[in-house]
């Protein structure tokens, strides 16, 4: 993986000499169709049925989300919904109005974090 080189300051302090730090650089996007074909490479299914299963997939996960579950996938990761809510004093007080920062938490797979310790930096 390519990194670059950044200056930055420190935010809490602006007057203190800003420091060189590490960024990875985003080498561009791999569409959904370019993972269908390395897929249809990999396995003996056709290009539009590995589109379909992605599609699928795609349409399938936020339903289960939404239901207040974790989705696992397998040796890819788990994803799950987490939110934020201010404190109120008491139950009667609490309104849905008070829940925000909706997100969807990713959580890598043992697997996958194991893949990802074999990286390789070089500069860019």
């Amino acid at each position: 993986m390519k990194y670059k080189l950044i200056e930055r300051k420190n935010p809490q302090n602006p007057q203190a000499t800003p420091k060189v730090y590490a960024a990875p650089v985003n080498d561009g996007k791999v569409s959904q169709k370019d993972i269908a074909a390395d897929i249809v490479g990999l396995s003996s299914l056709s290009r539009g049925d590995v589109a379909n299963v992605i599609d699928s997939l795609i349409d399938t996960v936020p339903k289960y989300l939404l239901m207040g579950k974790s989705v696992s996938l397998g040796e890819l990761g788990t994803l799950r919904i987490s939110f934020t809510s201010e404190g109120v004093a008491s139950a009667e007080d609490f309104s849905v109005s008070l829940i925000s920062g909706v997100k969807i938490i990713f959580t890598p797979s043992v697997a996958l974090k194991k893949k990802i310790e074999e990286i390789h930096f070089e500069k860019e």
